[in-house]
């Protein structure tokens, strides 16, 4: 691991672990990309790149090297207006209307370590041996503006960081129009593209399609990352899979509006630009002020998605999430919000704890309704004060009678938004985000609170506060419902309501900011109707997130198969629910719910107290199981391996980082009649040990020795049953 500057070929060489990233300045004036993949040596950086004399159409740089066009040179952070007629990474306006801006090169500094982003969430390291960084100093004198480049190399994963500052060292505003995290400009074209997309209920499915010549856009502008589309893109050779072929992943640690494009241009050539989404958005930069881009994280595998995703969960659970419950076991809860919706007092919530703490849970959360008169989803958000009606001796005494039946307490907070119906609006109607003479659109019966202001925040940090600090709280989930509309501030210059969006999430990162720090022992999961904010930004503060509203086990297959292409386990929030499922209506049997659930952070959200004693039973012998393997599953190695997009099954398995125990996952969706017999080939295992395998919480179930070689080249034979819904755990231990 290591940067290293050749003077003499004027390159710069980033070394990861198996990987390579390599740029050369160009007539000591611009940044070229030259090289990023597998791991070389560096014997003639300077001989790599090859350019040549174009058309007219793609104009020369340099009237003494016709060879040099901006339109073709492979850059690192191109812009616009000067010649190079491909997506710009960042663009500019000057006071006299002009949006022509060149960066040249000025100079660079090489650090061990890693820096933090000023209001911002990224990676981070907890010893400058860790990693090593490069700051590339770029100006436009013309117009004053200077730009950083940072990079970060880290030891040991295989993962490169990229961010940008922009500084305005002229005596005249720069108006920025469009301040991406980073660019780059891969020699050839022939990958697919695959990328994150879903809704509401059904969130990170995987879609994949190949590149074509013009772009490929992903992008929110709903002002969060949203269920449709996440902030995650990867180009794949035409040939990678799970565990082979070549893969290069680009993930923004924001949750706000973003955008990811690959475009091909006319010689093959495929630009890949990610950052905060230009559309409405624009950042005035008054003389002697920055701005500072949200972080990227690129991945290259060469050994394809698995090995990818692998990477990013490791150092998105070590070196992104923080907190005492980084390394952390997360408890087994009961929400009740499937139990009783907004129905329910204090005497139900502590019967529902009782028979938890029955069935060995650890925590009950109580979800939306507990406060103002929030007796269903038409009023009271930001009225956060106990409802006496639900309960009369307030929320100690709730908190105390929970604990005194055995579990945690943790409490369900929307701390964004506001109900017109609500005594924080009748009080301050200019709060919400809104543009005078407009309609306030509601969704939810909901308005959004503009965290740009610094009086709105105060107050939110105030009311939480008090709430978390007047009872023995000890987790916290934090919704947010709706999309933005209307986006506009009171308090904003009319220059500036393009910067309301991005405002919002330096507002709101500074809210999470003050209140984790003050809470470090309340766990906190972030939610967004589910899984509409399940982002490497909101994963800095709350190291697990509510995956998806959607808690049939059919449809979580899928969703949490395609949230692990880039978020770990460990960040997924999964529970048993009911059935008829509450959003498919399907019945599927509670063995299937629970290993499904199993597969994440363990929980229930359905009635406990209508259990019968088979019931009890079961759940029981779930929570024993998932107590053994709990370590395992949230903080082992994860492998994919039958794809429920192609199949109507699906397998994945977990193995610990010393290869000496794993857990194998599978599930039938669907009874094929007179089916073929069929073998899975499990992997992650080390291939010299051999393994004793049984069924996982079956106490009866024969124990089988198999070699690891065996298990990884032959496979595992797979169960032959009839009807759908069925599922089985395999439990691998290494044989002593």
């Amino acid at each position: 691991m290591g940067i290293v500057y050749d003077s003499n070929s004027q390159t710069f060489h980033l070394q990861g672990k198996s990987s390579s990233y390599i740029m050369q300045l160009i007539n000591s004036k611009y940044i070229a990309h030259v090289h990023w993949g597998r791991r070389v040596r560096g014997s003639n950086p300077g001989g790599l790149l090859v350019r040549r004399r174009r058309c007219s159409f793609s104009p020369s740089t340099d009237p003494d090297d016709l060879t040099l066009s901006l339109d073709t040179l492979p850059q690192e952070f191109p812009g616009y207006g000067g010649s190079d007629f491909r997506v710009p990474a960042y663009q500019v306006q000057m006071e006299d209307g002009t949006t022509v801006s060149e960066l040249i090169y000025e100079s660079h500094r090489i650090y061990a370590g890693k820096a933090r982003l000023e209001g911002l969430p990224s990676t981070y390291t907890e010893d400058e041996s860790e990693a090593e960084s490069i700051d590339i100093i770029l100006a436009d004198p013309i117009i004053g503006l200077k730009v950083i480049l940072t990079y970060t190399v880290f030891r040991d994963v295989d993962a490169i960081t990229r961010s940008v500052r922009f500084i305005n060292e002229s005596n005249q505003s720069i108006k920025l129009l469009r301040a991406l995290s980073f660019g780059i400009d891969i020699s050839h074209s022939d990958f697919d593209m695959l990328h994150l997309s879903g809704t509401w209920a059904r969130e990170r499915h995987i879609e994949r399609r190949p590149l074509a010549t013009g772009g490929s856009v992903i992008e929110s502008r709903r002002g969060a990352s949203s269920h449709s589309l996440n902030p995650f893109m990867a180009l794949l050779s035409k040939q990678a899979d799970e565990d082979h072929g070549e893969v290069y992943g680009f993930s923004l640690v924001y949750s706000g509006n973003f955008v990811a494009q690959a475009e091909v241009d006319p010689y093959g050539t495929t630009r890949v630009v990610m950052g905060i989404n230009s559309f409405d958005f624009s950042w005035l930069l008054e003389p002697g002020e920055a701005f500072q881009t949200p972080e990227a994280v690129l991945v290259y595998s060469a050994e394809g998605l698995g090995e990818m995703s692998r990477t990013y969960h490791k150092l998105y659970r070590t070196r992104l999430c923080r907190g005492q419950f980084r390394d952390r076991h997360r408890p087994i809860l009961i929400n009740n919000w499937e139990a009783t919706y907004f129905n329910f007092n204090a005497n139900k919530i502590e019967e529902l704890a009782r028979v938890g703490k029955e069935l060995g849970l650890e925590l009950l959360v109580l979800d939306d309704g507990w406060f103002g008169k929030r007796d269903n989803d038409k009023s009271s958000l930001g009225d956060w004060f106990v409802d006496r009606n639900k309960l009369p001796q307030g929320m100690p005494e709730l908190v105390s009678r929970v604990q005194q039946q055995g579990l945690e307490f943790g409490l369900w907070f929307e701390p964004e938004m506001v109900s017109p119906d609500s005594e924080l609006y009748l009080a301050h109607p200019d709060w919400c985000l809104h543009v005078p003479g407009r309609r306030r659109t509601e969704a939810r019966q909901q308005l959004i609170l503009d965290f740009s202001r610094q009086d709105v925040r105060d107050y939110i940090v105030k009311v939480i506060t008090d709430i978390l600090a007047s009872s023995p709280i000890t987790y916290v989930k934090w919704d947010m419902n709706r999309n933005m509309t209307e986006i506009g501030s009171a308090q904003l210059q009319p220059e500036r309501q393009r910067e309301t969006a991005h405002r919002y999430m330096l507002g709101l990162y500074e809210v999470l900011e003050r209140i984790t720090s003050a809470f470090p022992s309340v766990l906190f999961e972030s939610c967004s109707g589910g899984g509409g904010r399940f982002d490497p930004g909101m994963l800095y503060y709350m190291p697990q997130t509510w995956t998806s509203d959607n808690t049939d086990a059919v449809e979580r297959l899928k969703i949490q198969y395609g949230t692990s292409i880039v978020y770990p386990i460990s960040s997924m929030g999964a529970h048993v629910s009911a059935v008829p499922n509450h959003q498919v209506h399907r019945t599927t049997p509670l063995d299937m719910r629970g290993h499904v659930a199993m597969s994440g952070n363990f929980g229930y959200e359905l009635d406990l107290t209508t259990f019968t004693e088979a019931d009890k039973e079961a759940v029981k012998g779930q929570i024993e199981l998932y107590k053994q393997l709990r370590p395992l599953i949230q903080f082992g190695e994860f492998y994919r391996l039958i794809n429920p997009f192609e199949q109507a099954s699906a397998a994945w398995m977990f193995v610990s980082e010393d290869k000496k125990e794993a857990l194998v996952a599978f599930f039938q969706v669907l009874s094929e009649p007179n089916a073929p017999l069929r073998k899975m080939r499990l992997k992650g295992l080390a291939p010299e040990n051999n393994y004793l395998l049984n069924e996982a919480g079956d106490p009866n179930e024969s124990v089988e020795i198999f070699g690891g070689d065996e298990l990884m080249h032959v496979g595992l034979n797979l169960p032959i049953w009839k009807g759908d819904y069925r599922s089985r755990l395999y439990r691998l231990k290494m044989e002593e």
